[in-house]
């Protein structure tokens, strides 16, 4: 019998325990808890395939929004700056989610072992989405965080299901990004080198011919596929990074505005400072005395 949306959320429930975010022995799997909804967390999302086991979420790419419950799940496809929040959770029926990690090294093999239907050729797909979740896929990803219950069948199975897992994403209606992504030289692959480039060098100043380079592309091909994965221009993938890493910085190395702005790349504090309130809907000093008082937030 395959196990149901209840059986999950009693295992992660059983291993969480407390608000927060919780790493288990299962190598790239994560678990969630909140007792309360939160404010919006900003951070870049890897890739990865999430499960709301009980209460709801938001997440935000760029202007759009995406919301999902037990009936859906998420698939996060490249490296996203999002911004998600916990929008349904209580003490007696905490949120409870599960995430994970997508393995497209496994992915890649399957598309050979497999060859599932579709064309890896389609114009680039938004690298998030929102699907449902049907049994089989429901049934993997619980026995998976089942595997805690027996540690010394960890190292041995669980490979196996995290491979079951890839493979019904793969066949299923979200075939199509994981193809994308996984596709040695396709322009969603090379839209990932960009993005990756971005990541590390977010501080320092770019040329789009150069960024476009990277990805193997014409500037004008870059931006246009850049967009359609990320939902933003390179420019505005870049500040997102830059303010979310300030605000990580603020928040745990108690840096200034001003000293975080610089770090990430800002000679102007007061463009930092418009920036900032811009994106978050504060000023940094406020928003630093917000978040210090408020809860532990889930990010899954």
């Amino acid at each position: 019998m395959l196990a149901d949306r209840s059986t999950l959320a009693g295992l992660v429930e059983r291993y969480t325990g407390r608000d927060g975010v919780h790493p288990t022995a299962v190598a790239g799997l994560t678990l969630f808890r909140a007792t309360k909804t939160h404010e919006s967390v900003a951070t870049v999302h890897e890739p990865a395939f999430c499960i709301v086991a009980q209460g709801r979420k938001r997440v935000t790419l760029g202007e759009e929004v995406f919301c999902y419950d037990p009936a859906q799940f998420l698939l996060v496809s490249v490296d996203l700056p999002l911004s998600s929040k916990v929008v349904e959770a209580t003490p007696d029926e905490p949120y409870l989610g599960v995430r994970i990690d997508l393995d497209l090294v496994c992915v890649g093999e399957l598309m050979i072992d497999a060859a599932p239907a579709g064309s890896d050729a389609a114009p680039p797909a938004r690298g998030l989405s929102v699907s449902p979740l049907d049994p089989p896929l429901l049934d993997a990803a619980a026995r998976l965080v089942a595997l805690l219950e027996s540690p010394r069948d960890v190292a041995v199975v669980a490979p196996l299901i995290r491979r079951e897992i890839m493979y019904r994403l793969l066949t299923g209606e979200q075939g199509g990004r994981l193809r994308q992504i996984a596709a040695d030289g396709g322009p969603t692959r090379r839209i990932a080198l960009a993005i990756d480039w971005l990541r590390d060098h977010f501080a320092s100043p770019f040329r789009i011919e150069d960024l476009a380079r990277v990805a193997h592309m014409s500037p004008s091909t870059f931006h246009q596929h850049f967009k359609a994965v990320t939902a933003m221009s390179p420019l505005q993938y870049q500040k997102r990074l830059r303010l979310q890493e300030a605000r990580r910085l603020m928040l745990a190395e108690a840096l200034d505005a001003a000293a975080a702005g610089y770090r990430v790349g800002y000679e102007s504090p007061s463009q930092f400072s418009r920036e900032y309130r811009r994106s978050f809907g504060e000023p940094p000093r406020r928003d630093m005395a917000r978040l210090r008082t408020a809860s532990p937030a889930a990010q899954g």
